[in-house]
């Protein structure tokens, strides 16, 4: 289909937008009140009494989205598209030429270059007037032409969706769009540039399949509608009647296929942000001053001489006091534009494990932590701050996109193990540590983790393999819990207290063991009596520990992080000199 794009004749994108025009009187869809049509618009087709999202044009969404006067359309012009000859009730060319009336556009999407919030960005944006907004050949040519514009500019892309599927009038051409554009992100993936989807109502069938849910962050308006095949569709077929709330993006959420709901009014704040933390190989950072080098040397003891030894069974207590600050305590205190992401794309969403985008004093990270709460209901509907399968595929996500974009990686571990649950087991609790555990191993940029509490197991382990392992002073960091290993060893859980010193979980400890780097100094009475004066350190801490990894890229980083690991335990296996091992295996 080479010729469907052209560069001169038949039908190119307006030059300008047409005129809005909107009735005296507007009737809500989703409650039905009568709302006045200016009003209607200044909501930016949003209901105010209920918060229904209309649609939008093409035109109206990119003017919502771009910065005045940075909007510059990508000159595409379009031939006519008729590679089955097809007619229904109508012949197909008919039926673009009515949409292309009805519509004033060439196509059912725009390409354009811009700004969000200042930020770079290049959009292809559908418009679900055009034949209900369904993938054609034109259509994927200009969405996987804008692709490439993107990648040329080494400019992040956006796109926006709303269809209804892949073009029946097309047959099976309509079916390979969903292949190129699924292509086109595959090399926006290898040149490590940021691509975000905004699904609108509704996006279905092959376009849900394809680019709307590929990309690296995906963003939905509050209640649209995303899925495969629609809901008449699945209740017709196989007869069951579904929930209210199916296909929309509240039940996405739930089950970890979308990062974030944003209304219409907040997209250009929040995709800027998400712009802004994920620049494309952005420069390094300035050097931290010396003053804060300094600080952070004195904060961050590496003598375990210089740490008190502290009952160890008080330190557990310290340790799980609920008061001390979660991640997103430190996301709030620490990072700028914190943009939290969510759920793991394959089974559901964990919020045991929280992550996302930010900027620690002006450098772009990923950080991603346990999460337990402040109060009983948040601690329950945490689960303690231990995860089940879907958070480590979650953490695993977002790690893949530090790599992808050349982002350093926080992990602040806090978790009394991960979740012992029948559902955890059958979901492969075990492959999903695991895999972790080889994702961080081989990941090609920075990694400093941070023991803020309990360190539990493996479950607390599948976020700490880093270059640099630090820990609060009154943190702990075990293989089992005190309770667990008198139980097990002493068969008497009273003995939680001797399991805890025999257990050597102490920050002094294990700095003397080599299985931390450094310990940090909390400030008096603990981090949870002061939590703004603790971020600060931590801060220090972490940006101290990324300096000091500046220099290493890729190989190198990857070389200290299996380094620092393979000395454990190195010292008490000797090895048989080559000549004798060659010898037992030629008599075996």
């Amino acid at each position: 289909m080479s010729g469907i794009l052209e560069t001169s004749p038949a039908v190119a994108h307006p030059a300008t937008p047409p005129e809005e025009t909107v009735p005296d009187w507007v009737k809500c869809d989703g409650c039905g009140t009568p709302v006045y049509g200016k009003r209607w618009l200044r909501h930016l087709r949003c209901c105010p009494e209920c918060g229904h999202h209309g649609p939008l044009t093409a035109w109206e969404r990119l003017r919502l989205l771009l910065d005045e006067g940075t909007l510059e359309l990508l000159p595409f012009s379009v031939t006519q598209a008729d590679p089955l000859e097809f007619t229904d009730s109508k012949p197909y060319p008919r039926r673009l030429t009515e949409a292309r009336a009805r519509t004033g556009l060439p196509e059912a999407v725009l390409g354009a270059v811009g700004e969000i919030d200042g930020s770079p960005v290049v959009v292809a944006c559908m418009d679900f007037r055009f034949l209900g907004g369904s993938l054609g050949s034109v259509v994927g040519e200009i969405i996987t032409r804008t692709g490439d514009v993107a990648l040329a500019r080494r400019t992040p892309l956006l796109l926006v969706t709303a269809s209804g599927g892949a073009r029946m009038q097309e047959g099976a051409l309509s079916l390979m769009q969903m292949a190129k554009t699924s292509a086109m992100l595959a090399r926006l993936d290898e040149a490590g540039l940021l691509t975000v989807s905004l699904v609108t109502d509704p996006t279905f069938g092959g376009v849900a399949a394809s680019f709307a849910t590929l990309c690296d962050v995906t963003v939905a308006e509050p209640r649209a509608r995303l899925g495969f095949a629609g809901r008449r569709v699945i209740e017709q077929t196989i007869g069951e009647t579904l929930p209210p709330n199916f296909q929309t993006a509240e039940f996405l959420l739930e089950r970890g296929f979308i990062d974030f709901i944003a209304p219409r009014e907040s997209h250009r704040a929040e995709l800027g942000k998400l712009l802004r933390a994920a620049l494309p190989r952005h420069p390094e950072p300035p050097p931290t001053p010396a003053a804060d080098r300094d600080r952070a040397d004195e904060i961050v003891v590496r003598d375990p001489a210089r740490l008190p030894h502290d009952d160890p069974h008080g330190v557990v207590r310290r340790a799980r006091r609920i008061s001390r600050p979660t991640t997103l305590d430190y996301a709030a205190l620490l990072l700028e534009e914190f943009r939290e992401l969510a759920g793991d794309r394959v089974s559901g969403e964990c919020p045991a494990i929280v992550g996302g985008l930010g900027r620690l004093h002006g450098r772009p990270v990923v950080l991603i932590g346990h999460q337990k709460g402040h109060d009983p209901a948040e601690l329950a509907r945490r689960n303690f701050g231990m995860p089940t399968p879907a958070g480590y595929r979650k953490a695993a996500r977002l790690m893949r996109l530090a790599a992808k974009l050349g982002l350093p990686v926080i992990t602040l571990i806090d978790t009394p193990g991960a979740f012992p649950g029948r559902l955890a087991e059958e979901q492969g609790q075990a492959v999903a540590i695991a895999e972790n555990l080889k994702l961080m191993a081989e990941l090609p940029v920075p990694v400093v983790a941070v023991v803020t509490g309990e360190g539990g197991s493996g479950g607390a382990l599948a976020l700490g393999v880093a270059n640099r392992v630090l820990m609060w002073q009154d943190a702990i960091y075990s293989v089992i819990s005190p309770e667990g290993c008198s139980a097990i060893l002493w068969q008497d859980p009273a003995q939680a207290g001797r399991a805890a010193a025999a257990l050597r979980l102490r920050s002094p400890d294990l700095l003397e063991l080599g299985v931390v780097d450094g310990v940090l100094l909390e400030p008096d009475g603990g981090v949870d009596a002061d939590p703004a004066t603790a971020a600060h350190r931590l801060g220090l801490a972490i940006r101290s520990s990324l300096d000091d990894l500046a220099g290493l890229r890729g190989d190198k980083l990857r070389t200290d992080r299996h380094a620092r690991f393979a000395r454990y335990g190195a010292e008490y296996v000797i090895s048989a000199p080559a000549a004798d091992l060659a010898a037992e295996r030629t008599v075996s």
